[in-house]
């Protein structure tokens, strides 16, 4: 991956990932056998948990099929990774913030986004002095019924965070 073309983004829109994709016969289960999946997911949401809050959405995608990923999951596995092979310099900067300390929070909802049980994303992240604190990119535990409801939830989950 080191001599990979860098991209700008963790994981592209083309990439619909669903159970369908998932290896259905012996032949290509033993195909992915091969295939560091499992490995690879540990080690970008170590990243993601320490210093990469910007691969948070992708990680929590991909990380859904890890016992039993298709050739599909591997290359959108595999973009993420280009991703991070181009943004080597990215991370949490922590600085000193005499005045002005600010908690800033930033919420976003996907409605329905995941194919295989129609559940919305929650995503949100927290910053203190221009410095990332909390983030987190998960399903929702029930289904919206509404692009509305959803961000409601995502609400509701972020204030939480911020104030539990």
């Amino acid at each position: 991956m080191n001599n990979s073309k860098s991209i700008t983004v963790p994981l592209a829109g083309h990439f619909h990932l669903s159970k369908e994709q998932c290896p259905k016969d012996k032949s290509e289960m033993e195909k992915m056998k091969s295939v560091p999946y499992s490995n690879a997911i540990g080690s970008v949401m170590y990243l993601m948990v320490c210093t990469r809050p910007d691969i948070a959405y992708a990680v929590s995608c991909l990380s859904k099929y890890m016992s039993n990923a298709g050739i599909s999951h591997w290359n959108a596995l595999k973009w993420l990774l280009r991703y991070l092979n181009g943004s080597k310099d990215y991370g949490i900067q922590f600085s000193k913030c005499f005045n002005d300390i600010k908690l800033i929070g930033h919420v976003d909802s996907n409605y329905a986004n995941d194919k295989d049980s129609r559940k919305s994303t929650t995503s949100y992240v927290f910053t203190l002095c221009g410095a990332c604190i909390s983030w987190k990119s998960q399903l929702q535990h029930m289904v919206a019924l509404s692009t509305t409801e959803a961000k409601y939830i995502a609400m509701t989950e972020a204030f939480k965070e911020q104030c539990g």
